[in-house]
């Protein structure tokens, strides 16, 4: 474990990387919102009011008139024009998140405006079946397929909209059908999605962004388990490469918590601190192969999800349960997507 001193160090290692126009960048200089965002949320556990409020201005700045955000920009311009529903989808996270950490209402209705366009975003880019296409391009067209990952991360931030639309006295009843139905997928139709089977988010993102919860979460995780992590280091990022990664270690420590299995989750959390540096920040990812840290950075975004990870295990902060109690019940009706029988995880491809 780490104390709470050490994760506001780790915090502080983020907000040193906050550019001047607010944007937390990749080690490469590039900003996207969901990186972003959870850099803020990682933040916002420590305290650190100045860099979150200058964050979110960032995001409300850099928004569309159609709720999006460019896929990447750099220095305040975009360079990639696309709009990934799932960045849109977890800035909704990062706003409920905030207001469960600060109590802050004000923060929430002045950002609400921004979550309801992102949000509408989102569920314009849903299928007949369910799934979320993970974009809309620089002209507009949606993307012809769907990511395990994106959608596992766009069903947490439509139960955080839902529940912050409720706080607000601005219910949306349309995003929890659309949190329902894009459940029910993740947890019944693995044929939905485009084969990424070789990295491991998309092996825990189901039961970290709330979609699969219970016996089918233990199954879950219980599958892949060999598959992806390393004893006493962390797991890899991809099944056919010695690397392991920082963030996906500390992504599942949340998926465990969220559905109560602490031992291992304290256990992979003690695992991955081989990546913690001396000033508090982490190295992305080691190559244990040849014993070299890979790439050669330390990541704002890793650091991110050290501190949300030791939040959920040692309740540092009143957000500490946003991945364990974002769950919602899923659509098990056939006639809704059209299924006859629900295959399970199982039916999918081995990772």
């Amino acid at each position: 474990m780490i104390s709470r001193e050490e994760a506001v160090r780790t915090a502080l290692s983020i907000a040193a990387l906050q550019q001047d126009d607010g944007g937390v960048p990749w080690p490469e200089g590039h900003v996207d919102a969901w990186n972003h965002v959870e850099c803020l949320m990682a933040m916002t556990v420590a305290g650190l009011t100045e860099p979150v409020r200058r964050g979110y201005e960032w995001l409300a700045r850099h928004q569309r008139p159609d709720g999006s955000w460019p896929m990447k920009l750099a220095g305040g311009v975009a360079t990639e024009l696309g709009g990934e529903s799932n960045h849109a989808a977890y800035v909704a996270a990062g706003v409920w998140h905030h207001h469960l950490v600060t109590g802050d209402r004000g923060h929430a209705e002045r950002y609400w405006p921004m979550v309801k366009a992102a949000l509408d975003y989102v569920v314009g880019l849903q299928t007949e079946r369910g799934e979320i296409v993970w974009e809309r391009d620089a002209h507009g067209r949606a993307a012809a397929y769907a990511l395990l990952t994106g959608c596992a991360s766009i069903h947490q931030g439509l139960r955080c909209g839902v529940l912050l639309a409720d706080h607000l006295g601005d219910p949306q009843p349309h995003w929890e059908l659309a949190a329902d139905r894009l459940a029910h997928v993740l947890s019944a139709h693995p044929e939905a999605f485009a084969d990424k089977s070789r990295f491991s988010m998309d092996w825990y993102y189901p039961v970290l962004g709330g979609a699969v919860r219970g016996r089918q979460a233990f199954e879950l995780l219980d599958r892949e388990w060999s598959t992806f992590v390393v004893a006493g280091l962390g797991i890899r990022c991809v099944s056919d490469q010695p690397w392991v990664t920082g963030a996906e270690t500390c992504e599942l420590v949340l998926a465990l918590d969220a559905v109560g299995d602490r031992t291992r989750a304290a256990a992979l959390f003690a695992d991955m601190q081989h990546l913690r540096h001396e000033d508090g920040s982490y190295w992305t990812g080691w190559q244990f192969a040849n014993r070299k840290h890979f790439p050669h950075e330390r990541s704002g975004y890793t650091a991110a999800a050290v501190v949300l990870a030791a939040d959920a295990l040692q309740r540092f902060s009143p957000g500490s349960g946003l991945f364990r109690d974002i769950a919602g019940t899923s659509v098990s009706d056939p006639e809704v997507c059209g299924c006859v029988e629900r295959p399970s995880f199982r039916s999918a491809p081995p990772g």
